[in-house]
């Protein structure tokens, strides 16, 4: 980009980003997730799925084996925070384009009777089949031009991380931008996201973005 929209953002240091790193999953999800956004990025840029009751180790009891581990904001955060800023060199975390406490998980939809007698679309008998989770984004400044971009950014990596339980609804925070609106009518817009995901400048930068992930 010739012109850069904000030369001095604020920057977080790593130290400051709360944090609570999942270890890595002991086996390899052979999977891909679904979604509209599932075939944004190639196979072969997945990661295992450290939510996915497939990767318990071989010697834990089969009860063990088929719960899904609960997912949470700081699950949500850790997924994202990393992500590359399309302008800076910098993380969304690092520049507070994500924020832990903008970061909310709603139950959508209640369980059934099918559904707890099927591990993989519930986490316990407790907790809803599907649930919607909401990231506030708030850019650098209130006239960037690349708000939508980031918003993308966000949607694909979770699309692309989280089981198909989860519903993902990326908006700008209020008062964070001029055109907000705007802007979170297109990323709420099924149609337009996959239309802006057919356009290979822009596939190229979201694939940049996400390469620390």
């Amino acid at each position: 980009m010739s012109e850069i929209l904000n030369a001095n953002p604020t920057i977080r240091s790593a130290a400051d980003l709360p944090s609570r790193r999942r270890e890595p999953s002991k086996k390899t999800r052979s999977e891909r997730p679904f979604g509209l956004l599932s075939s944004a990025i190639p196979e072969s840029a997945y990661t295992p799925d450290p939510f996915n009751p497939s990767s318990s180790s071989e010697g834990e009891s089969s009860e063990d084996e088929n719960e899904v581990e609960p997912i949470d904001e700081q699950e949500i955060y850790d997924l994202i925070a990393s992500i590359q800023d399309p302008e800076h060199p910098l993380t969304l975390g690092s520049l507070s384009v994500v924020n832990l406490p903008d970061i909310s998980l709603t139950p959508t939809l209640p369980p059934t009777s099918s559904s707890l007698s099927n591990p993989s679309t519930t986490t316990t008998k407790n907790t809803p089949v599907m649930t919607t989770v909401t990231v506030l984004v708030t850019p650098t400044i209130t006239h960037c031009s690349l708000a939508t971009v980031i918003g993308l950014g966000v949607r694909v990596r979770l699309e692309q991380a989280l089981p198909p339980r989860f519903r993902v609804d990326v908006r700008i925070k209020e008062g964070t931008h001029s055109t907000a609106e705007q802007v979170n009518r297109q990323l709420g817009d099924k149609e337009r996201v996959a239309a802006a995901l057919e356009n290979g400048t822009l596939m190229g930068v979201l694939r940049k973005m996400l390469e620390g992930c």
